[in-house]
């Protein structure tokens, strides 16, 4: 047995639970500074009034204030926190941890600088420590919602890091019947490809929005939705490969795509962008949600413009993307250039 510490009280965090409590390991959650009504209810009855789950009985519960009880003796440290947490695990977590614990993230997402290069959050945490000092650190990528896995939905993820052998002994922790994990120290490479699809999700669900305003015919349209998630895996690609990241990655990326535009806030933006909303009306309609597609996007399209004024990369090859950022940012009409989606030969 294990013990398991994880930091962040949200969805993902709390569903990552489910396995490794069934795998007979002690497991420790800890809320961030925003998760103390989350834990005081967990405490009484192990319900997650944000999962709407009840959690198994006999994890431990620990509030922010509490953390360094929960890490003693800790095997393996979870870093649950959303996109927005990431610079609070930087300075407050991170710092305190043994150099021997490694470290695996579920944060999906990453950090654009002037020259284009797209930094995975792995990497901006390495590069927040001292040089040569902290722990290992790994990281989650792939298609899998927090209340599927909960409810033992099969899940087939990615974990990614820089050594083989831990990646192992990490995935020995989580693995079950219903939750499968490939191996990669391709770290640019997946975590690039799962932070990607939350802009390009948005920008696939233009379609569902632009049907619901056109009205329902009773025949189910899929022709636009599916034409722009194959732009957004080709733009998804092609990113992968400026990056320098392994292109069998794209699988994490496209799976990621399609359950995100199923469900979730970066398909609602989307939608209401393909009925015809503004993002200021967008904004005020969403008001105090956690809108990363919104920033991710942003963040590609900036990375991708540096890129292209670098030579490193063409803006003709992201016409999706910019547009998308264009409707984001620019306060353009919805206008999606269909026509630069063909390849002249």
């Amino acid at each position: 047995m294990s013990i398991v510490t994880l930091i962040g009280a949200g969805q993902m965090a709390s569903a990552l639970t489910f396995p490794l409590f069934e795998n007979r390991h002690e497991v420790r959650l800890v809320g961030s500074p925003l998760d103390d009504e989350v834990i005081d209810r967990l405490r009484q009855d192990n319900y997650h009034v944000n999962l709407l789950r009840k959690l198994h009985e006999g994890i431990r519960y620990y509030r922010d204030a509490e953390k360094m009880e929960a890490l003693e003796g800790a095997d393996l440290v979870v870093c649950g926190v959303s996109s927005f947490g990431v610079d609070w695990f930087a300075q407050k977590v991170l710092p305190v941890l043994p150099e021997s614990v490694p470290v695996i993230s579920v944060t999906k997402g990453m950090l654009d600088l002037e020259d284009g290069t797209m930094l995975t959050y792995p990497e901006y945490w390495k590069r927040s420590l001292p040089e040569g000092r902290g722990p290992e650190i790994y990281a989650i990528g792939g298609p899998c919602t927090a209340r599927d896995l909960a409810d033992h939905d099969p899940s087939f993820v990615g974990f990614c890091g820089p050594c083989m052998e831990t990646l192992q002994q990490i995935r020995s922790l989580f693995a079950t019947d219903y939750y499968i994990i490939n191996l990669t120290t391709d770290v640019t490479g997946l975590e690039c490809a799962v932070a990607l699809k939350n802009g390009y999700a948005l920008g696939t669900a233009l379609a569902i929005g632009m049907a619901e305003k056109a009205g329902d015919d009773g025949i189910n349209h899929n022709n636009s939705e599916a034409a722009l998630f194959q732009e957004s895996v080709k733009e998804m690609l092609d990113l992968l490969r400026i990056v320098g990241g392994g292109t069998d990655n794209i699988m994490y990326a496209a799976g990621d795509l399609n359950v995100t535009v199923a469900a979730g806030r970066s398909r609602t933006v989307g939608l209401l962008l393909g009925k015809g909303m503004s993002m200021e009306e967008i904004l005020k309609q969403l008001k105090g949600q956690t809108l990363e597609a919104v920033v991710i996007a942003t963040r590609t399209a900036r990375a991708v413009r540096a890129l292209a004024k670098a030579g490193r990369a063409k803006e003709s090859d992201f016409p999706l993307l910019l547009h998308v950022d264009a409707l984001l940012n620019q306060k353009a009409a919805l206008n999606i250039p269909w026509k630069k989606f063909q390849k002249e030969m």
